[in-house]
Parts: structure tokens; sequence; C-alpha cells
């Protein structure tokens, strides 16, 4: 994979400091592949975090959404057992998965099925940033009140 410089647009850019933070994190990101993901789009202000968290229950999963960040992570509780695996494939080991969320962006829910991990999240938009329309008036004529010579 080649790597993109982003020093030149540091130098020139004002106030764009997270955008270039997050784009210099993605090109050098390690992003590891467990525990797998899909991020989907179920609305026009609404999207799901789907994670496959096969072994974990509710206990064993935390959800923290602070700022513009979200941390999923998982912890079981091991139980020591005298089992002798011949193959392992359900990984239950220990993970934290972080997401950028944009501004705006709220948890409204999880909910955990079936060792599926939904997250729904949705942009509210404050009625402040929303776009407003302007009445245009009509300009009445001005009246003169007798002007007088000083």
């Amino acid at each position: 994979m080649s790597t993109f410089d982003l020093t030149p647009l540091f130098r020139s850019t004002v106030g764009f400091d997270r955008m270039m933070s997050l784009l210099d994190a993605a090109g050098r990101s390690d992003e590891q592949a467990y525990p797998p993901y899909n991020i989907e789009k179920v609305g026009e202000d609404a999207y799901r975090i789907t994670m496959a968290v096969a072994g974990f229950g509710e206990d064993d999963l935390s959800i923290v959404a602070q700022g513009n960040s979200l941390v999923i992570a998982g912890k079981q509780k091991r139980e020591e057992t005298k089992a002798e695996y011949l193959y392992r494939g359900i990984a239950g080991r220990a993970f934290e998965r972080r997401f950028q969320i944009a501004d705006h962006i709220k948890v409204t829910g999880a909910e955990l099925a079936n060792g599926v991990l939904h997250v729904d999240l949705v942009r509210e938009v404050p009625e402040a940033m929303k776009p407003r329309t302007v009445k245009i008036g009509s300009a009445a004529p001005k009246q003169v009140v007798d002007a007088k010579a000083a």
C-alpha cells in the first residue's frame, strides 16, 4: 500500500485539524480484522454498525460514545475449563474497536442477538444549524416630514 504525505496540506490549511488528523490516521492505520463489522446506512439520517461478537454476552461488552468518538469494547470473563480443543476457531479474545463519528451523530440504541451486536446511530442536526427561510418584506415608501433649512 502506498503512503501519502499530508504535510503540504497541514501547512496550507486553517481549521481543518480534525479532518487532517483523521486522514493521517487512516493512512497509517494497522486495522485489525477482529471482530468483523459492517457499517450500514439505513435511512437518510440513520446508520447502523453491525459487529460479529460470537461468545460475548451483554455483560462482556461496553459501548462508550464521547464527543466524536465511539468505542466498542469486549472482554470475556474467563471461566477456566479443562477442555482440550482439537480446533478453536471462535476467538474469545478481548477487543476494542474505535469509530470516529461526525458532528451531531448520536447513538440511539444497541441490541445483542445471536452473537451479533447492532448499534444504531442517527444524525440529529440542532435547530440552529438547520436551514431557515427568511421572508422578504417590501420596502415602504419613506415620507419626509417637513425638513427646514438650517
